[in-house]
């Protein structure tokens, strides 16, 4: 380690350099009640931005150590100074003159979700806080000072402005760290109540557009039922009432344009706390809750979806079943089976976006369709087996069919954007009417003994034995590295060995050329999710899927390391800014979509 005076001269003696004379700099330097660390300087003005990061005892940064003694608490604090870096680096940004990207400053961009970031990383001795620079040239000369004044000026404002608590507002960052109090207290209150979800009075559900996740204004607030109001007592905002959805089947219905999406996309949200003026800060979701779509044209691996498919024309074996090209009834099937895999506890269905044929088959073409010809099981007729000897509620969105009405627990119709509990009343008329079949035999849920296979990197096996298989190579080896560009940005890794790891935004990424497309799995918050999915992806493929380990037993493993260990293991040389940790649910959904 050296000192920021060391620093200063080294700058000086590259003045007017050739740009690569820049990577000299690659080190750490001490200045005062920080350590600056440069870990990756770019290869010319116009490539990605260089990757630094900064270092800070708690003795030093002065927040208590109540604000980050627990897991919920500390990611709100990370989420916090994250946020008021942004703010800091925005009021310097280009300052700095020069060619190409000179003069940036750039941290990771929060959203409405409160995520675990690479940007600021809390470990029990020290404040770690990631971010990036351009370090500016003329052309594709060396500009030091330039580069002198952003990291002898301008950083070390940022950083005491950002970093240090005797500097920020008190009563915000306090607020900040009740609400994630506060959020964590109805998660408990969920699971001891057996509650699915949770809706408080006042919610502002409605997003401003369909490109921003900004509450909108003029909206009507959420009210609940009074036969569904619930209180819940929290620590630091007292009694709150809203709506407590029950675990078991909860069926929304209504005309349409009056909200049921609304609800249901809020609470596929609800996963994740929010913060403070979101409108959805006290919507809360049971946190292994996965989004349920049909995908026309997904992949699937050896997944067993005979609780759904079986006695197919060509008696292809439903029990472990693959396809390069699954059809809609297929894929919402496999997502099924695969979501409670996963852990999944609730499962949130829209009508509109799932296969007809999957969800209901009505009398009439049972009559036309003989269940003989018909392969598929609908959803309508394994729900209640899930939830009563699988434990997973669903929360479905329907306007079609009557036919769920004679499986649901409760019935929710959105009446001008406010929910009514319609349940006694449609239960009544249920009983008008001949019920259609609701449950079918042989429910048994899979083993979920599935193992994918690697081969090391090549296009074909590397034994007699595998050669004999007929399983796909799951993924190719490379790089594990990448930088990023915060929320819906374009993202490249390269390592030595010259493999690249590339992320499009919220839609897919990429791993030697082999894609991953996530567009239909909706809960992913930030496209720098989507960035820690191919790391952990790519740490996957070379140092866990064996052959020989289950798929839940290699997706628990990557979570144990990314626990005990954080990021290091799945990064080359350095943690990039630019990676936000993803739920369970969502790595197992990437390898799921995996084509290999």
């Amino acid at each position: 380690m050296k000192s920021s005076a060391e620093l200063r001269a080294l700058l000086r003696s590259i003045d007017h350099k050739g740009y690569p004379a820049y990577k000299s700099l690659t080190g750490s330097y001490q200045f005062g009640n920080y350590l600056l660390s440069i870990d990756h300087v770019q290869g010319d003005p116009f490539a990605s931005p260089s990757s630094l990061h900064i270092e800070i005892l708690h003795k030093d940064a002065g927040f208590p150590a109540v604000y980050y003694d627990r897991d919920y608490v500390r990611t709100a604090l990370q989420d916090y100074l994250t946020r008021r870096m942004e703010e800091q680096f925005s009021a310097f940004n280009f300052k700095a003159k020069g060619s190409g990207k000179s003069g940036l400053l750039s941290i990771s961009r929060c959203g409405q979700e409160v995520l675990e970031r690479t940007a600021c990383e809390i470990t029990p001795q020290k404040i770690v806080m990631r971010f990036h620079v351009g370090f500016p040239a003329f052309g594709r000369t060396i500009n030091a000072g330039e580069l002198d004044k952003i990291l002898f000026d301008f950083l070390p404002r940022c950083v005491e402005n950002g970093c240090f608590a005797r500097r920020q507002d008190a009563k915000r960052l306090k607020a900040a760290i009740d609400l994630a109090e506060d959020q964590n207290a109805i998660r408990a209150y969920l699971k001891e109540h057996q509650l699915a979800a949770f809706v408080a009075n006042g919610s502002v559900l409605p997003r401003k557009s369909g490109v921003s996740d900004l509450p909108m204004s003029g909206s009507v607030p959420f009210t609940s039922p009074s036969s569904m109001e619930i209180g819940i007592s929290l620590p630091h905002a007292g009694l709150i009432r809203g709506m407590g959805i029950r675990r078991g089947i909860t069926l929304i219905v209504g005309g349409g344009y009056h909200g049921k999406s609304t609800l249901l996309e809020a609470l596929q949200m609800g996963v994740y706390n929010h913060i403070a003026g979101d409108g959805r800060e006290y919507v809360i979701t049971d946190d292994t809750a996965v989004k349920l779509r049909a995908e026309d044209g997904r992949s699937i691996r050896q997944v067993d979806i005979s609780m759904f498919i079986r006695d197919l024309p060509n008696r292809k074996d439903t029990s472990c079943f693959s396809t390069e090209d699954a059809s809609g009834s297929t894929s919402q099937a496999a997502g099924v089976i695969e979501g409670v895999e996963a852990g999944c506890g609730l499962f949130l269905i829209d009508e509109d976006t799932s296969a007809t044929n999957f969800m209901v088959r009505d009398e009439f073409m049972q009559q036309v369709v003989s269940r003989s010809q018909e392969p598929i099981t609908p959803f309508l007729e394994r729900a209640r087996d899930l939830y009563e000897k699988a434990g997973v509620s669903t929360i479905l969105v329907a306007g079609s069919s009557g036919a769920f009405f004679y499986i649901a627990d409760t019935i929710l119709q959105m009446d001008c954007y406010k929910p009514v509990d319609i349940t006694e009343r449609v239960k009544a008329l249920c009983g008008e009417h001949t019920a259609p079949r609701t449950q079918a035999p042989d429910f048994a849920v899979p083993a979920f003994e599935r193992v994918l296979r690697v081969y090391g990197g090549r296009r074909g096996p590397q034994t007699v034995e595998e050669s004999a298989s007929d399983e796909p190579a799951l993924i190719n080896r490379g790089d594990r590295t990448a930088g990023a560009h915060g929320r819906g940005g374009h993202d490249r890794g390269r390592s030595d060995r010259g493999g690249k790891i590339k992320t499009f935004g919220m839609d897919s990424f990429s791993i030697d050329h082999e894609t991953v497309d996530m567009r239909y799995v909706e809960q992913l918050a930030d496209s720098e999710q989507m960035n820690a999915l191919a790391h952990m992806l790519r740490y996957a493929s070379e140092q866990v899927l064996d052959g020989r380990k289950t798929v839940r037993q290699a997706v628990k493993l990557v979570y144990d390391i990314l626990e005990k260990k954080g990021w290091e293991p799945f990064c080359s040389s350095y943690v990039p800014c630019g990676l936000a940790k993803p739920r369970i649910q969502e790595l197992y959904a990437c390898l799921n979509r995996f084509r290999g």
